[in-house]
C-alpha cells in the first residue's frame, strides 16, 4: 500500500467521524428532545448502535453508487480518491467556519462530479436520477407527514385519553424505535459518502469499509454529537410524542428506501420538510416558514456546487498543473464574494437612507 492510500484513508475516517459529529447524531434528537430517552448519553449510545448497525447492514448499495454510479471507477486512483473526500472535508470544514449548513450527501456527490469534470467522464443519467430525487424525497417527506399530521391532530382531539401517562408510555417506547430506525437510516445512507470512493478504487473491500465507515460514523456520533444533539432536540419539543415519532417515521422510512436503491439523499432535508408538514396540518399552510424553505433550497443548490469547485480546482492543481485554470476559479470566487458583499453593502445603506433620511 502506498502512503496516498494510507491518507485516503485517514481522511475518510476523518469525514467519517464529521458526519456523525453532525447530520447523524441529529438523527436521535425527537426521541431525545421529546423526553422519550432522558439522558444524552444513553441518546449518543443508541444513536451510535443504529447508525453501525445500518452501515453494515444496509450501507452496502449507496457505497456502490458513491464509488462506480457516478463516474466510472477505473479513473479512481489514491490521489483521486485523497481528492474527492478532500474535497468534501474542506467543504465541510469552510461551511462550518462560515455558518452555512451542508447537506454531506451532496457535499460528496458535488466533489465526485468534479473530478469527473475534470476528467470529462460521468454518468450523466445517474447524477440527474440521484438530483431528482432530492426533491422528490423532500416533497414526499411533506405530503406524508401532512396526511399524518392531520389524523394525529383529529386523533388527539377526539380521544383525549392518547394524553394519559398509560398511553404516554407506549409512546416513548413507539418513539425510541423509531428514533432507532431513523439513526439506522442515517447509517445506511452516510457510510457511502465516507468510504464510497475508496471502495470504488479497490483500496478497500465492501464489508471492510462498511464496517469501518460505520464505527467512525458511529463513533463521531457518540464522542463529537453531544451539542449538535442538544440543538436539534430542543427545536423539536413543541411537538408531541406521536408527532415526533411521525417526523422521525417519515424520515427514516424514505431514507431506507433511498438507500436499498442505493440513492444519496438529505436526511435532514428529509427531516426538516417533515417537520414542515406536521406543522401544516396543526397550524395550516400559513405556518409553514417561507424562511425554511429557501434555506433548504439554497443548502440544495450551494452544497454540491461548492464540493464540485473545490474538486474541480484541485484535480487541475495536482493532477493536470494547470494553474491558469486555477487562477480563472480564484478569480471567479473572489469576484462572487466580492458582488455579494456588494450587494448586502447597498441594501444597507439603502435601509439607512429611507429610515433615516439620509445618503452618502
Amino acid at each position: 500500500m502506498t502512503i496516498l492510500t494510507y491518507v485516503a484513508g485517514i481522511v475518510a475516517l476523518f469525514l467519517a467521524m464529521n458526519i456523525g459529529a453532525s447530520g447523524a447524531a441529529a438523527s436521535i434528537s425527537v426521541a431525545y428532545g421529546s423526553g422519550a430517552i432522558k439522558t444524552r448519553k444513553n441518546a449518543l449510545l443508541i444513536c451510535g448502535v443504529a447508525i453501525l448497525l445500518g452501515a453494515v447492514i444496509g450501507g452496502s448499495e449507496v457505497v456502490k453508487t458513491i464509488g462506480s454510479g457516478i463516474i466510472p471507477n477505473g479513473i479512481l486512483t489514491a490521489k483521486i480518491v485523497v481528492i474527492i473526500l478532500s474535497s468534501a472535508a474542506l467543504s465541510l470544514f469552510i461551511a462550518n467556519l462560515i455558518g452555512i449548513p451542508l447537506s454531506t450527501s451532496e457535499i460528496t456527490v458535488g466533489a465526485i462530479v468534479g473530478v469527473g469534470i475534470a476528467e470529462q467522464a460521468l454518468y450523466i443519467n445517474n447524477i440527474l436520477v440521484i438530483v431528482s430525487f432530492w426533491v422528490i424525497i423532500p416533497v414526499v417527506g411533506f405530503t406524508i407527514a401532512f396526511l399524518l399530521g392531520k389524523v394525529i391532530t383529529m386523533a388527539e382531539n377526539k380521544y383525549p385519553q392518547l394524553q394519559e401517562k398509560k398511553t404516554k408510555k407506549v409512546l416513548t417506547i413507539f418513539v425510541i424505535i423509531v428514533g432507532f430506525f431513523e439513526a439506522f437510516s442515517a447509517g445506511m445512507n452516510n457510510v457511502g459518502n465516507a468510504v464510497g470512493p475508496l471502495v470504488g478504487a479497490n483500496l478497500i473491500p465492501m464489508s471492510t469499509g462498511t464496517i469501518l465507515g460505520g464505527f467512525f460514523i458511529a463513533l463521531g456520533a457518540i464522542v463529537l454529537g453531544g451539542r449538535v444533539l442538544e440543538t436539534n432536540a430542543k427545536k423539536i419539543t413543541r411537538f408531541s410524542l406521536l408527532e415526533g415519532g411521525t417526523i422521525s417515521g417519515t424520515g427514516s422510512l424514505l431514507v431506507i428506501i433511498a438507500s436499498i436503491f442505493g440513492l444519496p439523499v438529505p436526511l435532514t432535508q428529509v427531516t426538516s420538510t417533515a417537520i414542515m408538514g406536521i406543522g401544516a396540518a396543526k397550524k395550516g399552510k400559513n405556518q409553514v416558514n417561507k424562511r425554511v424553505i429557501s434555506k433548504i433550497v439554497k443548502v440544495w443548490l450551494v452544497s454540491p456546487v461548492f464540493s464540485l469547485v473545490i474538486s474541480y480546482g484541485l484535480m487541475k492543481l495536482f493532477v493536470d498543473s494547470d494553474m491558469y485554470t486555477i487562477v480563472v476559479l480564484v478569480s471567479v470566487s473572489a469576484a462572487t464574494f466580492g458582488v455579494l458583499s456588494l450587494i448586502k453593502t447597498i441594501r444597507e445603506d439603502s435601509r439607512s437612507y429611507y429610515e433615516n433620511g439620509e445618503g452618502i
